[in-house]
């Protein structure tokens, strides 16, 4: 029983020392030890074999026991003393926690005494300064009081001396005293409310209403409305009195720079009178002349009279150029009958020039001051070309070179006064628009006439493929119509010039370009087929002649130089228009126009090399095949062909040098229109033998060389060909050679033949396999089998028609029909 109650009592004191691996840890970072009593995974039994290794190590137990319970003894005596000093920590901690308690108590207290001490303190220092503030208000009023009181008597004395001043009109005096006095009544605006400051303040609105009408009684003594000469010279008086109408009311200034400036123009309006001659429009330099004269007149007179800040010559200038708009407009209204082109432009030039006159002399300040509204603000200046400017000479040229995209001089600053008078000619500029209807349609018959009696292009020249002069001719005249009519309007006359230059762009290309291209039914020398057989160089005929064909190529040229023109012309008529114009500037469809020119003129020359090559197919298509009995070297239908085009490309790469993209064109559509008319020809090769397969062979691979030469054929410098065009003429030619491939292929097995038509062509149209059926020679009850295994053989997979194709060309083939395939090559290869 005892030794049950001890083993429990291990268990549960084990229980109670499992300490969780946390704690552990930190117990031996606290306390490491070597020890392995110390462990936490301590096992009693290693530690036993650990100190009796062997049975002769049980000899000294005795004295391990003892060491043992040494060591329980001291750790019974550590864990005693611990217990024990234990035993006083709670009452400690107590003590300690009551003495903080009195030493914060202690704490409060004190702080409460250091507030109390600082409430006191500035108590004390309320009660030192309360004196020095009373001062310091009494201070500030008094001086208050003292300064109102000066402005108080400088008001009153102002006003006394301001009303006696402007009884005598002492003028120089008043202006300044009205000032400092109108100053200083600004100090007693809040203090309006005391009757004597506000009868004061009524006083010197008084002073101000009399001086304004005092000041304008003087002005209309000096310078009556109706009356007889002016003084002589400026008046002091009537200085001093404008520096004083520039701190009363404006409305005083703007009626003294009305009536002075009314009077100044009378004579104008009474030499100038409607039923005058000198009114009309031949005499506008005089209008002109007279105003400077005045404006000079009044420099020497009235320069020193006016304050420089009213601007009064510019004035004077800014009305004179409203009132003659409105007398224009009104005696152009009554005499529109007799107003002549040169009439309307000399009038408008000579008020240009005048306009250019007041922008060099005057800023234009005062074009949108109240005094002198504006009735309409000019628009923006878009014109390159100002006065004493060559630029247009320039730009003339630049049009003439096709180059309107050159860098340009900064434009001149906008002018203010554009338009301040010539605004009234718009309404009349009908007449100019008519008038450049009329010159440009006698501009385009002298282009007819002209070049029916050049007549043709002389060739081996440098005339051919040129430009048409008549082309810069015409867009010179419109580039100075273009300038002309800017500097007259950019409103809805440039609109309506527009319109006339798209009607003589349509014109020209229809009567210059598109009405003198040569007519494709024209006849040209016969070709035969003995000819052709007999290659006898030089008996065939071109369709086009050489005359013709550099015209067709100098009109090509001339459009393409329209077409790039055009589209300048549209991009400087936007400039030009007012922007909330330019979506109606549109020459779309003349540049359309010029681009069918083009075309047109591409597919002539086409049709001319593709007409004269005809025969020659003819020829081929007509050969007996079937009788040829060996393979030479190329047939005379082949010189035919190369000798037209080497006849005819050269010329036409030559006068198309300038535009080398419309050249390349020319050859992609040529390769388009001649492979598949070579193709169709080849089908009408029947029968054709084994050897005329081979001859047609070989002659498909040289028109096919030539072919890839042909941009550039005869030459001194060899270009590549575009990508483009090579690509075209490699695939078409190579289908043709494709074709008669497998027109030498022997036709028995008909499964192979089937599958090797499929893989060289990949054409299943069955009307192309009944076409190499017949030229073959077969019969048609041998075709019916053929063509309905070809419709059986369309379904197959590709990689089972490959792989008989593949067959069809290795085994299933003769060796008598391999080898003369390689003959072929070799010769091909030997020609090249």
């Amino acid at each position: 029983m005892m030794e049950e109650e001890e083993l429990e009592f291990v268990e549960e004191l084990e229980a109670v020392l499992q300490l969780t691996p946390e704690v552990q840890l930190v117990i031996e970072q606290v306390f490491p030890s070597q020890d392995p009593l110390d462990r936490a995974g301590f096992n009693a039994v290693e530690y036993i074999n650990t100190l009796f290794p062997t049975e002769q190590s049980l000899a000294n137990i005795d004295e391990v026991v003892n060491k043992i319970r040494l060591k329980i003894r001291r750790l019974d005596d550590n864990i005693r003393t611990v217990v024990r000093g234990q035993t006083n920590v709670g009452q400690d901690g107590r003590q300690a926690l009551e003495e903080a308690q009195k030493a914060i108590q202690q704490l409060f207290g004190k702080i409460k005494d250091i507030k109390d001490k600082a409430e006191k303190s500035e108590q004390m220092v309320k009660e030192i300064t309360r004196d020095i503030k009373q001062l310091d208000h009494a201070k500030r009023h008094l001086t208050t009081s003292i300064t109102t009181l000066n402005h108080l008597h400088m008001l009153a004395g102002g006003v006394e001396s301001l009303e006696a001043m402007t009884r005598r009109r002492q003028y120089g005096e008043v202006a300044n005293l009205l000032q400092g006095v109108m100053n200083v009544l600004e100090h007693f605006h809040k203090y309006m409310g005391i009757p004597q400051i506000r009868q004061l303040s009524e006083r010197v609105k008084a002073a101000q209403t009399e001086l304004g009408q005092q000041i304008l009684a003087d002005f209309e003594e000096a310078f009556p409305s109706q009356g007889t000469k002016r003084p002589g010279g400026p008046s002091n008086v009537l200085r001093d009195a404008c520096l004083v109408a520039n701190i009363l009311d404006p409305r005083i200034k703007q009626e003294i720079i009305k009536k002075f400036i009314k009077q100044h123009l009378s004579e104008y309006l009474v030499l100038f009178q409607e039923n005058q001659d000198v009114a009309w429009l031949d005499k506008i330099d005089r209008r002109y002349a007279w105003i400077k004269r005045q404006l000079v007149d009044y420099e020497e007179k009235y320069g020193r009279m006016f304050p420089r800040e009213w601007y009064m010559t510019e004035r004077i200038a800014v009305e004179f150029c409203h009132v003659t708009r409105t007398e224009l407009a009104k005696i152009m209204r009554t005499r529109a009958k007799e107003i002549e082109v040169k009439l309307l432009l000399f009038a408008i030039q000579r008020t240009t020039n005048f306009e250019g006159f007041l922008a060099k002399r005057f800023s234009g300040c005062t074009l949108t001051d109240g005094t002198l509204k504006k009735l309409e603000s000019p628009p923006p200046s878009t014109n390159p070309f100002l006065e004493d400017d060559p630029a247009p000479e320039m730009d003339e040229l630049a049009m003439e070179k096709g180059d309107l995209d050159q860098p340009k001089k900064p434009k001149a600053p906008d002018n203010p006064f554009h338009g301040i008078v010539s605004k009234c000619f718009e309404p009349h500029l009908y007449v100019y628009i008519d008038s450049q209807d009329k010159n440009l349609g006698e501009l385009i018959d002298r282009f007819v006439a002209d070049f029916k009696a050049q007549g043709l292009p002389k060739p081996n020249t440098e005339e051919g493929g040129a430009v048409l002069p008549s082309c810069a001719d015409l867009f010179v005249y419109y580039k100075k119509c273009m300038v002309q009519c800017s500097q007259l309007s950019t409103g809805e006359p440039m609109i309506a010039l527009t319109t006339i230059f798209q009607k003589y762009l349509r014109e020209y290309a229809g009567k210059i370009l598109s009405g003198n291209l040569p007519k494709t039914t024209s006849s040209s020398g016969g070709l035969t087929i003995s000819s052709l057989l007999k290659e006898k160089e030089g008996s065939e005929v071109a369709k086009f002649t050489l005359e013709e064909l550099c015209l067709v190529c100098s009109i090509l040229s001339t459009a393409e130089y329209c077409l790039a023109t055009t589209q300048q012309l549209e991009e400087k008529l936007k400039e030009k228009v007012d922007v909330s114009l330019t979506e109606r500037i549109n020459l779309t469809g003349e540049m359309d126009t010029f681009s069918t020119v083009i075309s047109s003129s591409i597919q002539l020359l086409v049709q001319d090399l593709d007409a004269a090559c005809d025969p020659a197919l003819t020829a081929m298509s007509k050969m007996q095949w079937q009788n040829v009995e060996h393979v030479g070297d190329q047939s005379p239908y082949v010189t035919s062909v190369i000798l037209h085009i080497k006849q005819n490309v050269p010329i036409i790469r030559d006068n198309l040098a300038s535009t080398r993209k419309y050249f390349t064109q020319f050859c992609i559509k040529f390769a388009n229109s001649f492979i598949p008319k070579f193709i169709t020809h080849i089908f009408k090769c029947k029968p054709i033998s084994m050897v005329g397969a081979e001859q047609l062979l070989l002659d498909t691979h040289s028109l096919k060389m030539v072919l890839l030469d042909l941009p550039s054929i005869g030459s001194q410098v060899v270009r590549k060909a575009p990508a483009s065009y090579t690509k075209i003429v490699v695939k078409g030619m190579s289908r043709a050679e494709m074709i008669l491939k497998v027109v030498m292929a022997p036709h028995e097995p008909a499964v192979v033949f089937v599958d090797n038509y499929i893989k060289l062509l990949t054409d299943c149209n069955t009307e192309t396999f009944q076409k190499i059926l017949d030229m073959k020679g077969l019969k048609r009850s041998e075709q019916s089998g053929m063509l309905e295994l070809f419709r059986q053989r369309l379904p197959t997979p590709p990689s089972g028609a490959e792989g008989s194709s593949s067959l069809s060309l290795m085994a299933p083939t003769p060796e008598q029909e391999s080898s003369r395939i390689r003959k072929l090559e070799k010769l091909i290869k030997k020609r090249l």
